[in-house]
């Protein structure tokens, strides 16, 4: 079988935040042999090596990529009971709306969130109450170390917020070519999250395929949904994530807001530690919605959302994301951590 590589592929195109220059060599691989020989490939011609899904947590350089992206593909979905195998090129919103339809529980408040399956365990996505790692059993992937093909249970693959190993300790190591999920059928809706009980506020109970829809609307209204007709959804999700910081920094967070520390929203993330939204801190700090730098900007309908304005470069996005942090920083001592994976 002959394995067609093609040369400087335009990455901004397969991006939802659509920056960033092309791939010196590219891939689509729709199957396990294909990563293989194509990982032994850029292992021989020592080229780095990527894996590009719905690209839609990424920031590519205005440089590209001078290795080998190799897009992942592999789709198909089987059943087992209530653990479902899905492939990790399968469009991660399309499987969301498979499990609800069949009546499946888990993950119906992750609808309408871009990309491919095969991403959401490396930076357990999460969104309206729910993670992708409440519900994942295991992960299969290829490693690019061993040259072999190992399962990972939840419990190895070291999920925590929005991370885990395949996106701290071990970046690059593997990659994902199926994860396997265990739903509970007949399952009630999550409805913890405030936004999601004040749209079903003095109505019956939901079923999921409607929590999936309500979240869908939600997610659209903030611009978070990819369509072509709305500006504000050119952009790679939240850019920043939630600090987790010491309780202690409340005080000086307050004085620098100029109110008092119970007016500051938090919540408890740990022994001593509590979690401060990143769109406050943002907003507090002059980043509101609508901010325009240049041809980056931030959503009008969602701060934590940085956005090609048109024609923007990574260097604009980048600019507009040092702006952020270094007055996030001088504000309230808080160092503020991109979300969205760097591809250079």
């Amino acid at each position: 079988m002959q394995i067609d590589i093609q040369k400087e592929i335009p990455l901004a195109p397969l991006t939802t935040l659509g920056v960033g220059g092309p791939a010196a060599r590219f891939y689509r691989c729709q199957n396990e042999w294909e990563v293989l020989i194509l990982s032994e490939f850029a292992r021989k011609e020592a080229l780095p090596l990527f894996v590009l899904g719905g690209g839609s947590n990424l920031l590519v350089s205005d440089e590209g990529f001078p290795g080998l992206v190799l897009q992942m593909a592999i789709t198909g979905v089987e059943r087992e009971g209530d653990v479902l195998r899905v492939g990790a090129g399968v469009v991660w919103d399309d499987f969301v709306q498979q499990t609800v339809d069949a009546g499946l529980q888990g993950i119906e408040c992750l609808a309408g969130i871009p990309g491919t399956v095969g991403g959401t365990p490396v930076q357990n996505v999460g969104a309206y109450g729910q993670e992708v790692s409440e519900t994942i059993v295991s992960v299969r992937c290829f490693d690019t170390v061993t040259g072999q093909y190992v399962d990972l249970s939840n419990e190895a693959c070291g999920f925590a917020y929005r991370t885990s190993r395949f996106n701290t300790t071990d970046r690059g190591r593997y990659i994902v070519t199926r994860v396997d999920f265990r739903l509970r059928a007949g399952g009630a809706p999550c409805l913890k999250y405030a936004d999601l009980r004040k749209h079903f506020e003095g109505k019956p109970q939901p079923s999921l395929a409607e929590v999936a829809e309500a979240v869908r609307v939600i997610r659209r209204g903030k611009g978070m949904v990819v369509d072509a007709g709305d500006p504000n959804s050119r952009s790679a999700g939240s850019f920043f994530r939630n600090p987790i910081v010491p309780k202690e920094i409340l005080l000086k967070v307050s004085e620098a807001a100029g109110i008092g520390v119970d007016a500051v929203p938090h919540w408890p993330a740990g022994e001593g530690m509590i979690k401060l939204p990143a769109a406050w801190l943002l907003e507090q700090a002059g980043f509101v919605r609508g901010y325009a730098m240049g041809r980056a900007g931030i959503s009008s309908r969602h701060t934590l959302a940085v956005i090609n304005r048109g024609e923007a470069t990574a260097a604009d996005i980048i600019a507009l994301r040092e702006q952020i942090i270094a007055t996030v920083r001088l504000k309230f001592g808080i160092e503020l951590e991109q979300e969205p994976v760097n591809v250079a």
